[in-house]
């Protein structure tokens, strides 16, 4: 046996330390951005039924979770507002005091250092749960560009740090990227939900979000989950109209995209962990079938590894904790 030449990797692998000092990829709480989903009402602290742990919160009860989020040390939420009043043309998606207004008002002033982040869409927002304008049963492109930047403007006239457009229309950033310069806010980012694929993966999302397509789907704006050259052509047009960031949407079943689009672009790439990713570790884990704290965290760490710089997830505040040793 002496006479055999082979490499011996696991000398790197004897002890903790030893490992963590040669460790490639790390996780850190400060990676992450928290969904929050705000309703309007009172006293409203709604859990979803397919999302344990995750609620929808109204305006006075945002406070304390905002708080807990903080108090974690991740530095970054997303917000997804849920009106009572919907129409055609998603009106309250851009109303001077939506729901989302209010909350990011709310959020800045409780913590002017919480980097709040505004989701832009009209799905919520629309009788019709489809991100655009409707005509005759079809979603018009053009037509919701104004829309969408009417919306980025009242998001960042209300205080949103960063402008986070998921409506995958063509043209979204250009028109949101103008509509945000011309009214002042030239130095608001964009972090554009660019590579968005029409995936199964979204349904517990549209329960706590009141988002589900009264007709039809969203096959005709989101991504075909067969395609992956796409990917990095709808994010050279995002970049090319003025992306700051992009988002690779699901995560979980996309980690060959986020990489492909982290060896290609050399902006900061957001891998967000959805909702059916949250949904099948929590269902598994409450049936004792996973050890929850070692999966969430591996999976994390994955999507670190294949080259997101941040995490949009629903996990992040028991992985804060995690991370900290806390729990």
């Amino acid at each position: 046996m002496k006479e055999l030449n082979f490499n011996r990797h696991r000398r790197l692998r004897g002890s903790a330390n030893l490992r963590s000092m040669v460790r490639e990829t790390s996780l850190h709480k400060e990676d992450f951005i928290y969904p929050i989903f705000v309703v309007e009402g009172e006293n409203v602290k709604n859990e979803i039924s397919s999302m344990p742990g995750v609620f929808q919160f109204s305006m006075d009860n945002l406070g304390t979770e905002l708080d807990e989020v903080v108090d974690l040390g991740i530095p970054s939420v997303i917000l997804f507002g849920v009106p009572n009043e919907k129409d055609a043309v998603g009106t309250q998606a851009y109303h001077d005091h939506g729901i989302t207004q209010e909350a990011i008002r709310f959020a800045k002033n409780r913590h002017p250092e919480l980097v709040v982040i505004a989701d832009t869409c009209l799905c919520q927002y629309t009788d019709h749960g489809h991100c655009g304008v409707i005509e005759d049963g079809v979603i018009l492109n053009d037509e919701s560009l104004d829309l969408l930047a009417r919306t980025a403007v009242s998001q960042a006239k209300a205080g949103a740090d960063i402008i986070a457009p998921s409506n995958m229309m063509d043209g979204f950033v250009a028109a949101i990227r103008y509509g945000l310069d011309q009214a002042g806010f030239e130095n608001t980012p964009i972090m554009s939900y660019g590579v968005k694929y029409s995936s199964a993966y979204y349904g517990p999302f549209r329960e706590a979000a009141h988002s589900t397509p009264q007709f039809g789907d969203r096959k005709t704006y989101q991504m075909d989950p067969a395609n992956r050259m796409e990917a990095l052509r709808e994010t050279a047009s995002d970049v090319q109209e003025g992306a700051d960031f992009m988002i690779v949407k699901p995560a979980l079943s996309y980690l060959d995209i986020i990489r492909e689009v982290r060896d290609n672009f050399d902006i900061p790439i957001v891998a967000y962990n959805v909702s059916g990713e949250y949904a099948m570790v929590k269902a598994a884990a409450a049936n004792g079938w996973i050890d929850e704290k070692k999966i969430v965290l591996e999976t994390l760490l994955s999507m670190k590894r294949a080259g997101a710089d941040i995490v949009m997830t629903y996990h992040a505040k028991d992985a804060a904790r995690w991370l900290e040793g806390k729990e």
